[in-house]
């Protein structure tokens, strides 16, 4: 299984940030393995029956790496691209996000391969409800909390809540979040990965003695997370230059208006052909200079080949993994770029999760300026640890948040020890 997982480049990324960091550490041989190895790697088949009346087969996944300090959290991705190693790479990565947040869980990450585009509600139920069932002997509130992701959303939440509590007998709404709000969802828990992304932006900004007033952004992405990261940034003043998404860049240095590309998003699902800026080609959206520049899409898009081109002074990690290794070191040997490091950066969308998973357990519910001022304190900690930690051993920002974080996680195994 170990070579199965790193022959996945996704895998094989988190396994050379993690060893580096290990490295720095100098974790024992024990505690090492332990740490980087996922507890659980479990894969089920799901048939559904379609709507044409045929059945056919999917296939899902779920990895948890380690519930040594609590429940695995993370979500659950519905794509055609779903693989084992990448899910074990996302779930990795969101242990040590977990871990820096002080949030009490380990990682988790799911997905089932298929096209949820093509596939009607009835069928995205069925296959939902099927994985939830076979899924329940390794999951509940103290074992995998699941969120939406890449294809799911709030429905495919509630189909979950359902499910469960249908077999539980009662109403057990902490077995997810990202709910509707009338299942006990959280206030804020929409906004929150691209409301942190946006507030960590502007907390790197003053570190660099830049106002928010003067700066300009560009989002690579205007999914949920560059949405709403985009739209706070516009709230605190800083002009929005450039946005992106599947079907191409625009750009307008004069600031594009968000709340009109919003509305226009939403009325024809894509910012193409948006009357307030110009068309661009997406590869060249990365390299235009700006202040701020948040790839909140895929992973792997500042590379080896272009990171020496960026022009930005603050790179904000909407997205998970999009700096490669190889960029990484470019970056550091230029040293004029802050970068907020994915595991800190778009952990907004975890803290508020988790924020959901103890209103659920409480049975009581905060209002959304409660959850955003709560979620700011955590990030706003997490941030000035991180910044203290990479100026006192002068190390970059990501290997001081990774080696909090996974030292966090390996002091809690060596306390709790090896059973038997």
């Amino acid at each position: 299984m170990r070579e199965e997982l790193l022959k996945n480049p996704v895998f094989s990324m988190a396994i050379e940030q993690f060893d580096r960091v290990a490295d720095f550490l100098q974790l024992s041989p024990e505690i090492r393995e332990r740490c980087k190895w996922p507890k659980r790697i479990i894969t089920v088949t799901v048939p559904i029956r379609k709507d044409d009346g045929t059945t056919e087969v999917y296939f899902g996944h779920r990895v948890q790496h380690h519930l040594t300090r609590g429940p695995v959290k993370g979500g659950l991705r519905y794509h055609p691209d779903v693989d084992v190693g990448e899910v074990a790479a996302l779930a990795m990565w969101m242990n040590w996000k977990c871990a820096l947040l002080d949030l009490p869980f380990g990682g988790g990450k799911g997905g089932i391969c298929c096209k949820p585009m093509e596939m009607s509600e009835g069928e995205l139920e069925r296959m939902t409800r099927r994985f939830t069932m076979e899924m329940i002997p390794f999951i509940g509130p103290e074992i995998d909390v699941m969120a939406p992701d890449m294809g799911t959303n709030e429905q495919t939440m509630a189909w979950i809540t359902d499910t469960y509590s249908t077999h539980s007998g009662h109403l057990v709404p902490s077995i997810v979040t990202g709910k509707p709000l009338t299942l006990q969802g959280s206030a804020g828990r929409t906004r929150a990965t691209g409301h942190g992304v946006a507030f960590l932006a502007s907390n790197a900004l003053k570190k660099l003695g830049v106002e928010s007033a003067e700066a300009t952004a560009i989002v690579q992405g205007f999914g949920n997370v560059g949405m709403h990261a985009a739209a706070t940034m516009s709230s605190y003043g800083i002009k929005i230059i450039g946005v992106s998404d599947v079907s191409g860049a625009l750009w307008n240095p004069e600031g594009i208006d968000i709340q009109k590309l919003m509305a226009y998003t939403g009325k024809h699902q894509t910012i193409e052909n948006f009357p307030g800026a110009q068309s661009i080609p997406s590869g060249e959206l990365l390299l235009r200079p700006c202040d701020i520049l948040a790839p909140c899409a895929i992973g792997g898009v500042i590379t080896k080949a272009n990171a020496a081109a960026i022009k930005c002074k603050v790179l904000a990690e909407g997205a998970n993994g999009p700096t490669t290794p190889e960029a990484d070191r470019v970056i550091e040997e230029r040293g004029d770029v802050f970068v907020i490091p994915d595991v800190l950066c778009n952990a907004g969308g975890v803290t508020v999760s988790y924020f959901e998973w103890v209103q659920n357990l409480q049975r009581f519910q905060w209002t959304e300026r409660e959850v955003i001022s709560k979620l700011e304190t955590k990030l706003n900690a997490a941030f000035e640890q991180v910044t203290g930690f990479a100026m006192r051993n002068n190390i970059p920002m990501r290997m001081a948040a990774q080696a909090i974080a996974i030292s966090t996680v390996a002091g809690a195994k060596k306390t709790r020890g090896l059973f038997p």
